[in-house]
């Protein structure tokens, strides 16, 4: 028992030489293939702006870093970005925290890419949201919306190379491959981002793809 729990201490003081992907302490890289690692270096980007950029730097994202709000606002932000683009387009720029952004980064590599390849054959292009930032409570109760924070987006669908357009309300309902496509997409999600939420949640996630980062897990 003692010689395990003295492995991630040689690994953490460097005693012990681990390939990066392997080493819990190693900064997250975007490009590689998640492992069990991965949700842990993703938790250690939320108190550590310089680390999350770090990560983000291995990714095709494209981002302004924001001031902190100060501590006086009703929905306080920290560590967040503005996100412009990546390799796909957005509808628009969003509000993020770091954290986000990089399990967003890691979705559109290793899983909504790789989707729209298995299905189509083509890349998606551009992802349509409605928002990411809104100082809010979670419907129907007093807590605050990861929302509230900055800490969740909003995705309602997605345009191929060929102009074709993905809809979560309109293509969820079929049996084609839009239906196939945003079911990998939606399961995807579910091992970039702590929460997933999609039409089959319930009526209000009917249009749109619901993902955070926030304490808990839960993919529906």
């Amino acid at each position: 028992m003692l010689g395990l729990l003295g492995v991630p201490l040689a690994v953490y003081q460097q005693w012990l030489d681990v390939p990066p992907r392997w080493n819990p302490w190693a900064p997250l890289d975007i490009r590689a293939t998640p492992n069990l690692l991965t949700p842990f270096k993703l938790w250690r980007l939320a108190d550590d702006p310089l680390l999350c950029q770090q990560a983000l730097a291995t990714s095709p994202l494209r981002y302004t870093v924001l001031a902190d709000s100060r501590p006086a606002a009703d929905c306080p932000l920290e560590n967040t970005l503005r996100v412009q683009a990546s390799e796909v387009r957005f509808s628009s720029s969003f509000i993020t925290t770091c954290p986000l952004a990089a399990a967003f980064a890691l979705f559109e590599q290793h899983a909504l890419q790789p989707a729209a390849q298995e299905v189509f054959g083509q890349p998606v292009m551009q992802l349509e949201h409605v928002g990411s930032f809104a100082c809010r409570t979670i419907a129907g109760s007093q807590r605050r919306s990861q929302h509230a924070s900055a800490n969740a987006l909003d995705i309602t669908g997605f345009r191929l190379r060929d102009g074709r357009r993905i809809s979560v309300l309109h293509d969820w309902p079929g049996e084609g491959d839009a239906a196939r496509f945003l079911r990998l997409v939606h399961n995807g999600a579910c091992d970039s981002f702590n929460v997933t939420l999609g039409p089959q949640y319930n009526a209000a996630h009917r249009d749109h793809f619901h993902v955070d980062m926030g304490l808990f897990r839960m993919c529906r």
